[in-house]
This record gives C-alpha cells, structure tokens and sequence, in this order.
C-alpha cells in the first residue's frame, strides 16, 4: 500500500530543548498521522508504510491499533525519533517551536515501531508523545538503537500477572488460577507452602507462570468448580506428589517447570480413576491408593531427567500408570 504525501510547507510544533550529558533532543507532541507519513524503521526505505508492512508484524500493530479504537487506550510513551537531513528540521527559540519538511522518511525511529504502525492503522487519529534528535551520525543513531533497545527491560510477566486483578483485566480461567496459586502459596496445609513466587522468577520456586501454564490444559477437568474445590482436590493430589518424591529422592525437586507441568497433565488421568473406584471423593487416601503403584513402576531417571518437554514426561507417566493393569478372573 502506497501512501501519496504532497511536500507540506514547513510547519511549528511547539517543543522543548532537552540536555542529557553530550546529547540535546526536543520533546513534543505529533499528530498520529504525521508519525505515519514521515517515519520509516530504516533510511532504505523510501515509502514508510510499505516499509512497515516488510520489516515489522503487522498483528502486533493491529493490537495496538484495535486498543486505541476502543476510546480507553492510551499509550503515554515516548516514540523516539532522529531526523534524518532530508526534514531539514529546525529549532526556534524564540517561540520555542520545531519546524521540519513533513515528507516519507524525514524521522527515522530508533524506539517505537510498533506503536507508529499501530497509530496509522488506527482510525482514532491523536496527538503523540515524541521524542526527536537531531544531526545524530549514522554511528550515534546506531548507539542510541543499542542503548534504548538493551538498557530497558519489560516488565516480568509473573509481575503483570500478579497485578491484573488490580487492574480488572483478568479473565475467568486466570482469575480462578490466581486464587488456586494464592492458596498453594499461604495455605498452612498447602504441601506447596514456601515454594510458591507470586510475582517473579525464583529459583527452586513456581512462578505464577509456571503455576498458570501447567493449570490452564486441565481446568476444563473441573467444570464450573470454585477455587476451592480446585485447591482441595489439587492438594490431595499433590500431597501424594510431594510425598513419594521424597521416598524416591530427597533432592527431587516439584518446581522443576517440565515435572510439574507433566504432573499437571496426569491429573485427569488419576482423577478419573480415583472418580471410578471411589465415586467424586478426592481425598489423599484415595489419590495414594491409585497412585501408589504408579510409584512403583515410575523411573527415578525420569524424574530425575525431565528433559523439556511436559508432553512427553506425561507419556511416560501414562505408561508406567498403565503397565500394572491386568484382567483377573472373579
């Protein structure tokens, strides 16, 4: 897709003059319209939309754009940008204003190019946060990339998670998810207690990630159960885990992401067979009395060696919870 944009005389935006150490840029705001006619991600390329489309996903900017249309998005964040020689942009101080030759590849953006595309694809038109340097070297332009691109860091996403209540963002299944966790974790006859890390990474701990990814494939077991159902059935179950590993190996380890996830994925598994030969009564008695040949069949170097992949872990399990099973004569 082309866009056609006639060279427009130069016009003012008001602007600040900034001084970081060795570097000067100005802070502003441009109309969304603006950002997508004059910025392209790289200097080849000579239409800025047709520069987008080839270099960046245009899904990722379609989410963007679909959450300003909804009329509550906002994004306060700065678009930073360096005027390439061809804006012929120019500071005034005497009314504190900017003025540039808004024509295709005047700015080229050193952070932001999602955010630009999503602008465009946006029907909502706004104004935006920018942030503009000017007569950077190609190498300066190329530092600054590298700085903005490595010194920042995203926000972990077992923090996000941990604050989408707050925000009333959640769905349902990472509603009822942040409940079974938050049980695990202060429950005092939780058989996970201490184990648990709400709102990061923690080694020798589940993550609300790990926590959410193992629980997500086998909500569908429980129907339209509270969380705590959820979580007494669950501690049942992983009372027996967390017991026989220790009669296995003392320095097994459940939060090892790959076990708890296969662990997970057997539960149905088990359920089903405790729901078989003692009606909908999850207790630990029962959970151990389905599972303690399990325990006999299973490989120490399984559980030892996980490897990476939940799925085949799972398989095993299956296996060895299968193996022992045989047809008697009444």
């Amino acid at each position: 897709m082309a866009l056609k944009i006639r060279a427009l005389a130069n016009r003012g935006y008001a602007a600040r003059l900034i001084t970081q150490g060795t570097h000067r840029f100005f802070t502003l705001t441009l109309p969304s319209d603006v950002l997508a006619g004059t910025c392209v991600v790289d200097t080849r390329e000579e239409n800025p939309i047709d520069g987008f489309q080839r270099v960046l996903d245009k899904s990722r900017a379609q989410e963007i754009a679909d959450y300003i249309d909804t009329g509550f998005g906002t994004i306060p964040c700065s678009i930073v940008l360096s005027a390439q020689p061809k804006a012929q942009m120019e500071y005034h101080s005497e009314n504190q204003t900017i003025t540039f030759k808004r024509i295709p590849g005047a700015f080229l953006i050193l952070d932001g190019q999602h955010r630009v595309f999503g602008f465009h694809l946006a029907e909502a038109k706004l104004r935006v946060p920018v942030v503009i340097y000017n007569n950077l070297k190609k190498s300066e332009e190329a530092r600054l990339f590298i700085d903005i691109n490595t010194k920042q860091r995203p926000v972990p996403n077992e923090l996000l998670l941990d604050i989408k209540r707050l925000a009333e963002t959640e769905t349902e299944v990472e509603s009822l998810a942040r409940d079974v966790f938050d049980f695990f974790a202060d429950k005092h006859d939780s058989p996970l207690r201490g184990l648990m890390s709400p709102s990061s990474k923690a080694r020798g701990k589940l993550s609300r990630v790990t926590f959410n990814t193992a629980l997500k494939p086998i909500f569908s077991t429980f129907g339209e159960s509270d969380a705590d159902f959820v979580y007494d059935t669950l501690r049942n179950y992983m009372i027996v885990w967390t017991s026989h590993l220790k009669i296995l190996d003392e320095d097994l380890e459940v939060t090892s992401s790959t076990l708890f996830r296969a662990i997970m994925l057997l539960f149905p598994s088990i359920a089903e067979r405790v729901a078989d030969r003692f009606g909908n009564k999850y207790t630990k008695e029962n959970f151990e009395a389905v599972m303690a040949p399990f325990f006999q069949r299973i490989k120490k170097s399984d559980l030892r060696h996980p490897g990476n992949s939940p799925v085949a872990l799972n398989e095993k399990f299956k296996q060895a919870l299968q193996s022992g099973f045989a047809i008697r004569k009444g």
